[in-house]
């Protein structure tokens, strides 16, 4: 995952517009609607960054030069019960270009289509930006790697429907719970499948009483919440569904005093293969007697006061936010890392000012194959004290001190942060922890290496502030862990514009943002810590 060493010839260059330095719940207010994976942190979301489209390569050809030339690829991994199957994607509509630094500006290539990729030429050796789209990877690879991986077979096919109306016959549930605080969310029903890739939030039309073992309702609905649309299911390839129930449990007391209770699977159903096409209108039938399902204990010793002590770092005015943990399955093993998101098996949501210890015994439920893995997640957030407003929306910057990890890796001791936040977060040399008007639309953002632990990667991510209840726009640039400067390129920065940044510090040993930036981020273990900035404002 470490980077190459700087070329000498750049030196000179880094020093001028890189800089060499020592070695949740959503905050942003993201829309309702949207379910935010956990490995995304709390503000991120791309507009087509992470679902490229699938297809042939496009007919081009032409030799790679390996001295002068950049050969960049993206193949799309399908993990499925048949192994993994790899399908070369067509980067020829793709939006990537590299910037390479000269002084303080930079002088760009576009790449040209050939059998396998993008060819991009006459590219000297040292460093340069890889752009895709809005993110900006520092390498000096001669092969960049933007393929993904991706849950089921590779030849389902998926709609354009995030929707479907759903005719829903459950029997058998456990006892149906209502949402009565952020600790208890009661009771909630997730549609997944590991043949297509799927993860549905189930929505009926109708309030579900209190204590019902039973669900009758034509009228409800599902939501695709994997970014994919809605799969078309083919009885004949096998495709079938898991319809799993989650309910609250109340175990003991925080150390606020409320209660402690965590939210896991209780029942579930497989159902056997059939055949559907979402189309908006015909609704997916969804009938199955529910099966109890198993719990299995675990203790935890969470130390969020070793989280908390990190609070000034992530901004000295920030106040701490919501912590949470979730146990996830991972189909067909641990080999690959965290591929897919097949809904959790467990969820433990604290309330905003959570500390101290968490010390207790717990027990989730896996309805799945023996052959998956489990994968655990832990979050605890810093947000500013007070919102920024724009037009109607609030926004809260916001950091976290994210660790992903095997589940009996991650309890095996006390869950404390891998790393802490970078330090002293500046804009042009100023302090960025203060809101100001900045003097320039291609400022430096500059900031000082954690106190615990050196990372192997920064990323630095611009927050644009907006008025509508959309995805916040979101630049990001990965650089090595021994940088601490970035100039960010000219014509990015919208003159009036509200922004803040996040530098998140990431040591997570396998990661690799200069070679393969989305199948190696999936790679366990995974630590990471923020500190966010103040608003600021263009000129």
């Amino acid at each position: 995952m470490s980077f190459r060493r700087l070329s000498l010839l750049l030196v000179p260059a880094c020093a001028a517009w890189l800089g060499c330095g020592e070695a949740p719940p959503s905050e942003e207010v993201n829309p309702p609607e949207i379910a935010m994976d956990p490995r995304e942190g709390t503000a991120v979301i791309s507009s087509d960054e992470f679902l490229p489209g699938c297809g042939e390569t496009d007919g081009g050809t032409g030799p790679v030069d390996a001295g002068t030339s950049v050969l960049v690829t993206a193949d799309t991994r399908f993990h499925s019960s048949a192994g993994v199957t790899v399908v070369p994607q067509d980067l020829s509509g793709r939006d990537v270009e590299i910037l390479i630094p000269n002084g303080i500006d930079f002088e760009r290539r576009t790449g040209t289509p050939v059998a396998g990729g993008l060819r991009f030429d006459n590219v000297p050796d040292g460093e340069y930006f890889l752009r895709s789209n809005r993110f900006y990877y520092l390498t000096r690879e001669r092969h960049f790697d933007l393929g993904v991986n991706r849950i089921g077979r590779p030849d389902a096919v998926y709609t354009s429907l995030n929707e479907t109306p759903v005719s829903a016959e459950l029997f058998n549930l456990e006892p149906w719970q209502q949402w009565a605080s952020t600790a208890e969310q009661g009771s909630v029903v997730q549609v997944t499948s590991a043949d297509v890739d799927a993860y549905n939030a189930f929505s009926p039309s109708v309030e579900i009483p209190v204590g019902a073992t039973s669900i009758f309702d034509p009228d409800a609905y599902a939501f695709s919440s994997n970014g994919y649309g809605l799969a078309v299911l083919d009885q004949a390839k096998g495709d079938r569904l898991y319809v799993n129930q989650l309910n609250s449990v109340a175990v003991g007391t925080l150390p606020s005093g409320g209660t402690l209770a965590y939210q896991t699977v209780v029942s579930s159903a497989h159902l056997p293969s059939f055949s559907f096409t979402p189309d908006g209108t015909t609704a997916l039938p969804l009938a199955a007697t529910m099966t109890p399902v198993r719990q299995t204990p675990f203790s935890l010793e969470w130390r969020l006061n070793e989280f908390s002590r990190w609070r000034t770092d992530s901004n000295p005015t920030g106040t701490i936010g919501y912590a949470s943990m979730s146990l996830l399955p991972i189909p067909f093993g641990y080999q690959h890392g965290w591929v897919g998101y097949q809904g959790e098996l467990f969820n433990l949501w604290l309330p905003r000012g959570e500390d101290g210890v968490i010390t207790n015994r717990f027990a989730y439920g896996n309805p799945y194959p023996s052959s998956w893995g489990v994968v655990g997640t832990i979050s605890y957030s810093f947000r500013a004290p007070s919102p920024v407003i724009v037009g109607t929306r609030a926004h809260y910057p916001s950091g976290n001190v994210f660790i992903t990890d095997r589940m009996d890796h991650l309890i095996a001791g006390p869950i404390q942060p891998g790393i802490s936040p970078p330090r002293e977060l500046r804009i042009d040399g100023v302090d960025a922890y203060v809101p100001r008007v900045v003097g320039t639309n291609q400022p430096v953002i500059s900031w000082r290496a954690p106190a615990m632990r050196a990372p192997r990667n920064y990323v630095v991510s611009v927050l644009q502030l907006i008025s509508t209840f959309t995805a916040t726009p979101t630049l990001r640039f990965y650089v090595p862990g021994d940088r601490t400067q970035v100039r960010l390129p000219p014509g990015l920065l919208l003159p009036g514009t509200s922004y803040y940044v996040r530098v998140t510090a990431d040591d997570s040993p396998y990661y690799e943002p200069s070679r393969a930036p989305y199948v190696t981020a999936e790679l366990l273990p995974a630590v990471s810590a923020d500190t966010f900035s103040a608003v600021f404002t263009t000129p």
